[in-house]
C-alpha cells in the first residue's frame, strides 16, 4: 500500500511539471506570436502612411521671376556683372499669387542680396548653392511678414551667367 501511495504521489507531482511545461510552452509561443503580429503590422502602418503622404502631395507650381536679375557685383574681383533667372516652386497656389502681388518687393530683396554676392564665391557650387539657400530663406521671411501659410520648397537658377 505504501508503493502505491508513493506512486500516485510520483505520478501527481510528474503531472504537475508537465502542466508547467505545457503552460510555458504555450506562453512563449502566444509572445512569439504577438511579437510577430506587432512587427508586421507595425511596419505595414508605416509603409501606409508614408504612401499616404506621398499621394496627398500635390504638384509641384512654379513661378518664373522675370525678367532675369542683372547686378554689379562689388569690386575687386575678376567679374563685374552676374545676371541670373531665377524660377520658385511650391506646392501651394497661394504662394504664386502672393509672390505676384509682391514682386517689386521681392525683386528688390533678391537684388539687395545678389549685389551682396562675391564674385569668387559664386564660382563653387557650395557658393551658388549657399546663395539658393539664401534666396530661399529670404522668401520664406518675406511670405511670413505677409501672413502667407504656405511656404516655397525651392529655388532654382535657369540662368547664370558671370562677365
Amino acid at each position: 500500500m505504501a508503493d502505491d501511495k508513493d506512486i500516485a504521489e510520483q505520478a501527481q507531482g510528474g503531472g504537475r511539471k508537465k502542466l508547467i511545461i505545457i503552460i510555458a510552452a504555450v506562453l512563449v509561443l502566444l509572445l512569439a506570436a504577438g511579437g510577430a503580429a506587432y512587427f508586421l503590422l507595425g511596419a505595414d502602418d508605416g509603409e501606409a502612411l508614408a504612401e499616404e503622404e506621398e499621394v496627398e502631395k500635390p504638384d509641384p507650381l512654379y513661378l518664373k521671376l522675370d525678367p532675369a536679375f542683372v547686378v554689379n557685383l562689388p569690386p575687386g574681383g575678376s567679374v563685374k556683372v552676374l545676371q541670373i533667372s531665377i524660377e520658385v516652386m511650391t506646392r501651394t497656389p497661394t504662394v504664386i499669387e502672393t509672390l505676384q502681388a509682391n514682386e517689386p518687393m521681392v525683386r528688390h530683396h533678391v537684388l539687395n542680396l545678389l549685389e551682396q554676392q562675391q564674385a569668387a564665391d559664386l564660382m563653387t557650387v557650395e557658393g551658388r548653392e549657399a546663395l539658393q539657400q539664401g534666396i530661399l530663406d529670404l522668401l520664406t521671411e518675406k511670405l511670413n511678414s505677409l501672413k502667407e501659410p504656405g511656404a516655397v520648397e525651392g529655388v532654382f537658377f535657369t540662368q547664370f551667367v558671370m562677365q
